[in-house]
């Protein structure tokens, strides 16, 4: 079992932008020392709810903060960017970090960010698989064209080669793994057809996960995926960590903690077409997630894990650690996962 943090550079009311990224990068760096398995950034644009604009970019930061950690973006939003310089980015990341680097792109919402950003509604209701095509495209193959009906250019060469990684063995390796987002039917298939793992919310139970797997196991089988390639699909199953040596007082912590920022986070996210919004109560969907994920003492925590894993046959997890919106706390939490937790687990 893959245990990993989930880094969000949470905002929290009364902190800077400032604070948050600093928690963001120590939380990082705590991971790589306690044990941890991977760090998984977010990005969101113009919202305290994070205040990371570029995964990619502070997973280049963290690339080279760190040595042996795997670092991926949970996620990359691709309506808002270009396919092909996403693909550079991430092929740059891949070769200079020793393939340490995760690409998890996303569909995203349908927020400003379109607007700004010149993608327009468009790009998010149907431009995503067009994109996604693209991207993989380019981190597979030595030249590439666009021919779609949003990208359309010339053939013109790869560089740098996602696929040129020398591994110790003196042989070439492939191109940093790409993970999709799916939060609805039509992305599970998506993935599936291109027999690509998927990043499954915080927001899911296991009996929805599980069923969002067996989705995704069929339809890739159907597409002619090889069963081994499906059984070891590699699916991340995002949660919430919060490690105390009671369980009430991890949910404490963060049933204080989360409400403020959730409230003021998502309340600040502005729909590119006015569409109304129906927001989460923020106390009610912070106690649903300390009733989901692991929260309270190591040995209760280790257990929802195990459970999850036998219910669902995910085995990688992104756990958002920043709950209590302090930086002390933080590293707490994250070193008690590495060292508490993840021991449990086997």
């Amino acid at each position: 079992m893959r245990v990993g943090t989930f880094v969000l550079a949470a905002q929290f009311p009364g902190q800077g932008p400032g604070e948050a990224l600093h928690r963001a990068i120590r939380s990082a760096e705590v991971a790589e020392e306690s044990g941890l398995d991977s760090v998984w950034l977010a990005e969101h644009h113009f919202v305290p709810y994070g205040v990371c604009p570029s995964a990619v970019t502070l997973a280049a930061q963290l690339l080279g903060r760190t040595r042996r950690i795997r670092v991926g973006t949970a996620v990359s939003v691709l309506p808002t960017q270009h396919p092909v310089a996403l693909g550079e980015q991430a092929a740059l990341l891949h070769l200079t970090s020793g393939g340490r680097f995760s690409l998890g792109v996303g569909r995203g919402g349908p927020w400003v960010d379109l607007e700004v950003f010149g993608g327009g509604l468009e790009a998010y209701e149907k431009g995503f698989p067009e994109s996604l095509g693209l991207l993989l495209d380019w981190l597979r193959e030595p030249r590439v064209a666009g021919r779609g009906e949003r990208y359309g250019f010339r053939e013109v060469a790869v560089v740098p080669r996602a696929d040129e990684l020398i591994g110790a063995d003196g042989t070439a390796g492939s191109g940093p793994e790409v993970i999709v987002a799916c939060t609805s039917r039509r992305t599970v298939e998506l993935a599936a057809d291109r027999g690509l793992p998927m990043l499954l919310g915080m927001h899911c139970g296991d009996e929805e996960k599980a069923e969002m797997v067996a989705l995704w196991r069929s339809r890739a089988l159907a597409a002619g995926h090889a069963p081994e390639r499906v059984r070891g699909a590699g699916h991340v199953s995002a949660g919430v960590a919060q490690i105390a040596d009671r369980t009430e007082d991890a949910v404490e912590t963060l049933v204080k903690a989360m409400p403020g920022w959730l409230r003021q986070g998502l309340d600040a996210h502005v729909t590119v077409d006015g569409r109304h919004r129906v927001m989460r109560d923020p106390v009610g969907y912070a106690e649903l997630l300390c009733g989901l994920h692991p929260v309270g003492t190591p040995e209760l925590a280790a257990e929802r894990l195990a459970v999850t894993a036998e219910r669902t046959g995910i085995t990688r997890f992104a756990l958002l650690v920043e709950g209590s919106g302090d930086l002390v706390a933080t590293e707490e939490n994250v070193a008690r996962l590495g060292t508490e937790v993840r021991p449990l687990l086997g």
